[in-house]
């Protein structure tokens, strides 16, 4: 969410909300280009742009352990960047223009009725070279180091899980902490720009400017460390609390969450709202549900690789569903927690009861598949216990409980 007061419209649009940000972003981003649409090589993009921040930010730098910490900083991009060059490459076709910074002048993001950015705040001081496409990524990275920025990062972390989840982009994922990093130097040069405009008349503005510059770095520097992020598999039957449960993580704990039911719809085109359009289509087939915890497996491997913790909710109710997800992260030697939700047969049946009235479905066919679910259900192995938690979502204290358990657990690991 930088800008160009060159280039931007003057639009005044009401605020956002992040879900509707995450939309308008993911909307966006989705439309097609025109067929004939001359693409460019998006290594040289991402290369020129990174070139270009650094060189107006070593320009305007005055102190040596500044410039050096830059210098390092720069030194991760460019070797980031060859290691990831065949993943930016096979990106040309998504380059897009950043609808943000392009074309609005004015974009307020609120949370609960507070105002939590506002894209002025983030105005190049000086015109800015910005290409004319770019990876979509951009937005997302510059909405999260914003936010960041702010210490929002319950926001930050909501960001990243509901643009993956609406964009279906979790390639994105492997690229995205390049990104971040240079939205983070784009921070340090309008700092810099501000002071060098008003800083020699304005001590005050030169001490405040110098401290912005250095929490961008600071963050920059934080995303650039490398990290060993877990997997946490959520298992249950329908009605057991691990779509609520998990949901929370992401938050709280920064996961990036995958569901089996929204996997299961992308597979076929579908989203969760179109769940009554299914009539002409099986998607919970034996052939569906193997291809979805395929999928799931493939964009967990995805996310680990990118350094994400992953959450990941289904009933899992084979053990060879469990065994593909758990590989992921035992392949890459990374931790892994099996969290088991429960809750006793009353409640479970309340709580489908309940969801099938609200959701105008067949309450008794609900019900009956509970129970095929529970009696389907394959009993976990020895190798299983070893990262298994048990978890009661009935517990008025499950939500802390369920995040104590991973805290404790990654740190035993």
């Amino acid at each position: 969410m930088t800008g160009n007061d060159a280039s931007v419209k003057e639009t005044i649009l009401d605020p956002f909300t992040l879900d509707e940000l995450l939309d308008a972003v993911a909307g966006f981003h989705a439309e097609p280009m025109e067929p004939d649409a001359e693409l460019p090589d998006p290594m040289e993009v991402l290369q020129q742009r990174i070139e270009s921040e650094y060189a107006v930010c070593s320009a305007l730098l005055t102190t040596e352990d500044d410039v050096q910490r830059l210098a390092a900083l720069k030194q991760w991009l460019d070797q980031d960047l060859q290691r990831l060059a065949p993943i930016i490459e096979a990106r040309r076709d998504r380059l897009r223009p950043s609808r943000w910074y392009m074309e609005y002048a004015d974009v307020r993001l609120t949370d609960n009725g507070r105002l939590v950015i506002t894209q002025s705040a983030a105005q190049d001081p000086e015109p800015f070279d910005y290409p004319v496409l770019a990876d979509p990524g951009h937005d997302l990275a510059s909405l999260r180091v914003e936010l960041e920025l702010r210490d929002e990062m319950s926001l930050s972390h909501q960001a990243l899980d509901g643009y993956l989840r609406r964009s279906g982009d979790y390639e994105l994922a492997r690229v995205l902490t390049v990104l971040q990093v240079v939205e983070a130097m784009a921070g340090m040069r309008r700092a810099l720009q501000r002071r060098q405009a008003g800083g020699n008349e304005r001590p005050s503005l030169a001490a405040e400017t110098m401290k912005t510059f250095r929490r961008y770095l600071g963050l920059a520097e934080r995303h650039a460390e490398f990290r060993f992020p877990p997997l946490i598999i959520g298992v249950g039957v329908s009605g057991s609390g691990k779509s609520r449960f998990t949901k929370a993580i992401v938050g709280r704990l920064g996961a990036v969450r995958l569901s089996s039911d929204s996997q299961r719809l992308a597979l076929h085109g579908l989203n969760p709202l179109e769940r009554d359009s299914l009539a002409s289509v099986d998607i919970y087939s034996r052939e569906a549900t193997e291809k979805t915890y395929q999928r799931l497996a493939a964009c967990a491997g995805i996310l680990l690789d990118a350094g994400f913790m992953v959450c990941v909710d289904g009933t899992f109710l084979e053990r060879k569903q469990r065994d593909l997800l758990r590989w992921q992260a035992e392949a890459r030697g990374l931790p892994v927690l099996i969290v088991s939700f429960e809750a006793d047969e009353e409640t479970l049946r309340q709580r489908i009861s309940k969801r099938a009235r609200r959701n105008q479905k067949n309450e008794s066919l609900s019900l009956a598949v509970l129970a095929a679910q529970q009696d389907s259900f394959e009993a976990f192995t020895e190798e299983e216990r070893l990262h298994l938690v048990h978890l009661d979502s009935t517990a008025n204290n499950a939500a802390e409980t369920l995040a104590s358990l991973i805290e404790e657990h990654i740190r035993m690991l």
